[in-house]
């Protein structure tokens, strides 16, 4: 009598789990949000910038978020060991914190050309933020929203630097409000919006083993 052939039931499920691995590659699935946005060009919704002291400023410490709403992007800082009162607050040109004195953050972020001036003013830079106002404490909050700051564009803020100064910006002198040396820079980057649902393997359906058998 001829040989009876079999197909393994371990063969046939090994050949499944393949191609369910091959499907599940190819078909999109969750991912980081930032990551995606970086990767595949979506639009970028949240920004975060975490402020690191200068050298002879040890204990300011502090984090500014930017997000994109219908009217502009919100601003919240939430910043502590500040002297009482008013501190000038900006968004500078360069997101580079490494001189000991934050110079090496550049000047005010202009990409207009505009003069110095409140963050009221028609005719302003882009990174005129105004004033933070300590308290007491030296605890500052800031929560506003503006129109001028953008996450695309000439205008975006993305790798721009944030400093927090010694004294009150006076919102006209030129060419950067007589705000003082500068206690913090923080670079801003796109924040993490959260973890997304892990992606799953798709479970593949068991075949039975197949019999031939000749006539």
């Amino acid at each position: 009598m001829p040989a009876k052939t079999f197909v393994p039931t371990l063969a046939v499920g090994a050949a499944v789990s393949l191609a369910a691995m091959v499907a599940w590659a190819q078909a999109p699935h969750a991912t980081t949000g930032a990551h995606h946005a970086m990767m595949a060009g979506g639009t970028i919704t949240k920004a975060i910038a975490v402020l690191q002291p200068t050298k002879d400023n040890p204990g300011v410490s502090g984090t500014v978020t930017f997000t994109q709403t219908g009217s502009g992007i919100q601003v919240v800082a939430d910043i502590h060991g500040l002297t009482p009162g008013p501190h000038g607050f900006h968004i500078h040109e360069y997101g580079d914190p490494h001189s000991p004195d934050g110079m090496s953050a550049g000047g005010h972020f202009n990409p207009t050309g505009k003069p110095h001036a409140g963050p009221t003013s028609p005719a302003r830079h882009v990174g005129d933020l105004g004033n933070i106002e300590a308290d007491e404490k030296g605890h500052a909050k800031l929560d506003i929203v503006d129109p001028a700051l953008s996450f695309a564009g000439p205008t975006s803020i993305l790798g721009r630097g944030v400093v927090v100064h010694a004294k009150a910006d006076d919102l006209k002198s030129q060419p950067a409000g007589n705000a003082g040396g500068r206690l913090a820079v923080g670079v801003i980057g796109v924040a993490n919006p959260g973890p997304a649902a892990p992606a799953t393997l798709p479970t593949p359906t068991p075949t039975p083993a197949t019999r031939t058998t000749p006539k």
